[in-house]
């Protein structure tokens, strides 16, 4: 299976970015619906706020949107091989 997505740089909310030490960092929430919507995704990408600013009314930017797909190669299909002539106890 695979998921791909795009997200929309202009969307992300920069006073939520978070600055580490090695670089910035921001938290995403990805959400997957059961059913794709009428332009065939399954979910979107939002970004994610602390507990604290979404009690505050900050909500999450969605910056895209996802689309799962089936990998087109089936599972190989492995068979167990049962011996019955063990040459130990």
């Amino acid at each position: 299976m695979s998921i791909t997505g795009s997200i929309n740089l202009s969307k992300i909310n920069k006073d939520v970015l978070i600055k580490g030490e090695k670089g910035t960092y921001m938290n995403v929430k990805v959400v997957l619906k059961d059913e794709k919507d009428e332009y065939g995704n399954n979910g979107f990408i939002a970004q994610k706020v602390s507990k604290e600013q979404y009690e505050a009314g900050v909500k999450g930017e969605i910056l895209g949107n996802i689309r799962v797909y089936e990998d087109s190669a089936p599972a190989p299909v492995v068979e167990a091989v049962v011996e019955d002539d063990l040459p130990f106890f």
